[in-house]
This record gives C-alpha cells, sequence and structure tokens, in this order.
C-alpha cells in the first residue's frame, strides 16, 4: 500500500457494526478517480474496485489478481440511467429481472456499448453489471462517479474473503485503500445471469437463488 494512503480503520473488531464514514468514502472515491485500486464490501464479500473506464487500471486488477485476460471482470453502477448508459439491446426480460433484484445480488450480463475498455469484456462484447445492494458499496460508486469494477478481493483461483482478515497480504499491498465493514454476510458472492439469450441463462448461481430467478420471469414474484 501507498505510504500516503491509509488503511481506513473504524475502532475494534465488532463485524458488521462497522461503518466507513461519509468522508471515508470520499477519500477512497477520489482514489479511484485519479486512477487508484480500492477494496471495499460488497454485500456478501469484499471487491476490488478501479475507474472501469480506465484501461491502465483495469490492468492493476489483473495484475493484482493474478487473472487472465480472457476472464473478463464485472463492473457496479450507482442507479438504471448509469447501466443504460453502458449496455444496450435489453430485453423485456432482462428489464424484468432489473426491476425484480436491482439492487441486489444479481449480475446480469448484457451486450456492451463499444466505449467500454476491452480489458473489461476480454473480447465477448458483453458485460456483466449489477446495481450494488451494501450501502457501502452504493456509496462508493455514487462518488467514484461512474462504473467501478467489482470482482472478489481474491488471488485468481482463490476463494473470496468476508474479513479483511481473510484478504491476501499480496492483494493488500496493491491497494491504494481500504474501506473496512467489518465481518460481511459471506456465501457465493452474486448469482450471474446472462440476459443477452432468452430465456436468460444462469452462468452461476450464488446468492440469490435459480428457483427465485425462475420464479420473478414467471411473473410469481
Amino acid at each position: 500500500m501507498s505510504p500516503d494512503i491509509p488503511l481506513l480503520p473504524n475502532g475494534p473488531h465488532c463485524g458488521n457494526s462497522y461503518h466507513p464514514s461519509a468522508a471515508e468514502i470520499e477519500q477512497a472515491a477520489l482514489r479511484i478517480r485519479a486512477g487508484g485500486l480500492v477494496i471495499f464490501p460488497t454485500f456478501c464479500l469484499y471487491g476490488m474496485g478501479v475507474d472501469a473506464l480506465r484501461p491502465m487500471a483495469i490492468e492493476k486488477v489483473f495484475k493484482a489478481k493474478g487473472r487472465p485476460g480472457n476472464n473478463p471482470l464485472l463492473i457496479l453502477a450507482a442507479d438504471l440511467a448509469s447501466v443504460m448508459s453502458h449496455v444496450k439491446d435489453v430485453s423485456d426480460e432482462a428489464s424484468l429481472l432489473m426491476k425484480s433484484f436491482w439492487p441486489g445480488r444479481l449480475t446480469l450480463v448484457l451486450k456492451a456499448k463499444s466505449h467500454l475498455p476491452a480489458g473489461l469484456t476480454a473480447g465477448t462484447g458483453k458485460i456483466g453489471i449489477r446495481i450494488p445492494e451494501h450501502p457501502v458499496a452504493a456509496a462508493l460508486v455514487r462518488a467514484a462517479g461512474g462504473p467501478i469494477t467489482g470482482t472478489s478481493a481474491n488471488l485468481s483461483g482463490q476463494p473470496g474473503v468476508s474479513s479483511l482478515q481473510d484478504l491476501s497480504p499480496e492483494l493488500i499491498t496493491t491497494a491504494d485503500c481500504v474501506l473496512d465493514a467489518g465481518i460481511l454476510h459471506g456465501g457465493p458472492g452474486s448469482t450471474v445471469v446472462d440476459a443477452t439469450s432468452s430465456p436468460p441463462l444462469i452462468l452461476r448461481e450464488g446468492a440469490l437463488s435459480a428457483d427465485k430467478i425462475f420464479r420473478a420471469l414467471a411473473g410469481k414474484c
């Protein structure tokens, strides 16, 4: 970690009672806007956030994680208007899933607009995107002023972490700022649904069950 960028402490370890202040979140957003990398909480796991529109920042994530370049990154957006500015050809089914589960633990894979850096999409022409549920993640995206990456804070091939105590020391040294929200919910992370096909295809069942997805598409919830 850069010596002039502090780890953001919030008192003694006490689970989910950690609440980064608005000033701390703004400090983290400043780092992102300057091209830096921030470790931050999502609902289930800690994530790694950089400006999703900066190719050089995106490269930092791949390098830090040891992630293959052909493995796309998902992004987080502040609201539906922001989502729509980065994707195209949104089907009625995709819109229904957005209305049913956002903000929340659903990542939708949609067709990407051409301005998104190739490093995000890995040449697929698609982008995974969601509006985050965790209040710190949501505030960070708003403060950053644009989409940020939302990949889990782990080395490639390793499990994600719900506590900063379990974070790889190698990753901590790559971060410009860390937002500590205590012990998170844990679990498998977001459910990923490819909404470029009809019917939408569940690529990874995570915190949101497949049954809830199917019921929403059938108009039962």
